[in-house]
């Protein structure tokens, strides 16, 4: 039996050897206003002369396979996550500048003290996701949610707005849709780096499926910020095997 010494003047409390804090639980909720963000969520199946559209459920089960890949070393998994990741920046940086745009023509007014708009019975969507990207891109929703909001605000007012802020926000929906389809691009070969170091079949299907690998990507000088496994440098005679963090 193992004794927890506690802090003084507190009795000392007997635990098993084998205790050990049971696993983690936690609930995620997303609040979502508007029907433009809420369409986004899971998407459209295609049909009747109408494309699919790949939503956040999609998009977050889509990266599952990738996760997987990293796990097996596969660079083409490392290079399609640097892409979802770097893409799912670009358009949350675009989305915060545009929320600011609309903003500041909302405070121009002197008149108005401005509430914005919000949804009498928002939907609440419960996200249990594997990976951290998925919650990323479900920020960006949120971004693009609260600015949907802002613009509805805007119009519901009166305001005149700039040409290319009204045709930004027009616009905006496909800024998502392209991200959650950049997965679906993606090839699982089961390949590895050694496949790729040493040519093999699988590697050369893998580069005329998905295009030449960024030198960088397969040397691991660039990877993704998250990963499921830590990066290990291929050994060389004159260099013990190293790993990065």
């Amino acid at each position: 039996m193992n004794t927890h010494a506690g802090l003084p003047g507190e009795q000392p409390i007997d635990q098993p050897d084998n205790a050990a804090p049971g696993a983690l639980r936690g609930e995620v909720w997303l609040n979502v206003q508007t029907y433009q963000a809420q369409s986004l969520i899971r998407g459209r199946r295609g049909g009747e002369g109408k494309p699919a559209i790949m939503g956040l459920v999609g998009f977050a089960e889509r990266l599952k396979v990738l996760w997987q890949a990293i796990r097996s070393d596969d660079p083409f998994a490392d290079w399609w996550l640097v892409k979802v990741e770097d893409s799912v920046a670009d358009v949350r940086s675009q989305l915060h500048r545009l929320q600011e745009q609309l903003q500041a023509v909302l405070m121009s007014v002197e008149c108005f003290e401005v509430t914005f708009a919000q949804s009498s019975r928002p939907q609440r969507v419960s996200l249990q996701f594997a990976n951290p990207y998925a919650f990323r891109a479900a920020q960006m929703l949120a971004d693009y949610d609260r600015m949907m909001c802002t613009w509805m605000t805007a119009r519901h007012l009166g305001l005149a707005l700039p040409t290319e802020i009204a045709e930004q926000v027009s616009g905006s929906g496909r800024w998502l849709r392209r991200v959650f389809a950049l997965p679906q691009s993606y090839q699982y070969l089961e390949i590895s780096r050694s496949d790729v170091h040493q040519g093999t079949a699988r590697a050369e299907k893998a580069r005329e499926c998905m295009g030449d690998l960024p030198q960088e990507i397969l040397d691991g000088e660039k990877l993704p910020s998250l990963r499921p496994v830590t990066f290990q440098r291929a050994s060389t005679p004159s260099s013990p095997a190293l790993q990065d963090g």
